[in-house]
């Protein structure tokens, strides 16, 4: 009889836990189609948000990682015409630093911030596949120069209280952007990597 029962709740179990994994997967890992993400006006979450640069020194020997501190942006979105969103990001160039504090301090001269107190970046066109990978390119304003760029993007999902969900890397050149202080020890190939949240307003 215990053995019939044991059997019997065992059953239950599974049957009750095919029916309720779909609910549940479907909340913890949503879905990285961004033309599936809700429509509205979205704004940076800076407690949320990392922008760092690689910057390369010795010739490539060493490299250190320099983070901005400080930055805003902001989005309208429609899922029906997604790839048209256009994304304005402004970071503040005099919030660099680095574990060091020295990397830090000679990234944030070199961008000299109280000349050139932001930099900007505006998209210009959007692509992605159905897995939320895909490129951003647009245009970015440094050291007063502006110039074309793309960007490697994951679009990461969609969190509780409509948030969106973003990391991607990139590449610039320093010395296009008329950014030439302390070379050659400084490397001219500045590797980017950031991870983004976004909340609907």
């Amino acid at each position: 009889m215990a053995l019939g029962v044991f059997r019997l709740s065992r059953r239950l179990l599974i049957a009750l836990a095919l029916a309720i994994c779909p609910a549940v997967c479907l909340a913890a890992g949503p879905g990285r189609d961004p033309a599936r993400a809700p429509a509205g006006l979205y704004a940076l979450d800076p407690r949320r948000a990392t922008l760092a640069l690689r910057v390369p020194y010795l010739g490539g020997v060493s490299a250190s990682t320099v983070r901005f501190a400080r930055l805003t942006g902001s989005f309208a979105y429609d899922p029906e015409t997604w790839r048209a969103t256009r994304v304005s990001i402004i970071v503040d160039p005099a919030s660099a630093a680095s574990q060091d504090g020295a990397m830090g301090r000679r990234v944030a001269s070199a961008l000299e911030p109280a000349k050139y107190p932001a930099i900007q970046f505006n998209s210009t066109s959007l692509e992605s596949d159905a897995d939320g990978r895909g490129q951003l390119k647009g245009a970015l304003t440094l050291h007063g120069v502006t110039r074309p760029v793309t960007l490697d993007i994951v679009f990461k999902g969609v969190g509780p209280e409509t948030r969106l969900g973003f990391s991607g890397r990139g590449r610039v050149k320093r010395s296009e952007f008329g950014v030439t202080a302390a070379r050659p020890f400084v490397g001219d190939m500045l590797d980017l990597a950031f991870e983004v949240e976004f909340a609907r307003k």
